[in-house]
């Protein structure tokens, strides 16, 4: 019984079903993982634009006030690395 049940059409739909349900999720996967990485480059994107506009008020700040202003690390160039090879 269990034989003719597996070489039968119902089986056969059955089984295609779930296979169709798993190739259908995974072709939303890749869409949503293509989607998200677009929208994650155009945030990237942003984020860059407004960290370069804060760099360049903070030296136009700082190009005015000089060492009147507090340091903000983040947007300091950092020490140079003297390196015993290089100073002779």
């Amino acid at each position: 019984m269990l034989y003719d049940y597996l070489k039968s059409r119902e089986f056969s739909n059955l089984l295609q079903a779930v296979v169709d349900g798993f190739v259908n999720q995974k072709a939303t996967l890749e869409r949503e993982k293509r989607s998200l990485g677009s929208i994650w480059k155009e945030r990237e994107k942003l984020i860059e634009q407004s960290a370069q506009a804060a760099l360049a008020m903070y030296g136009g700040i700082k190009a005015i006030a000089g060492n009147a202003i507090q340091k903000i690390e983040e947007l300091e160039l950092p020490e140079p690395i003297l390196s015993n090879n290089l100073v002779k």
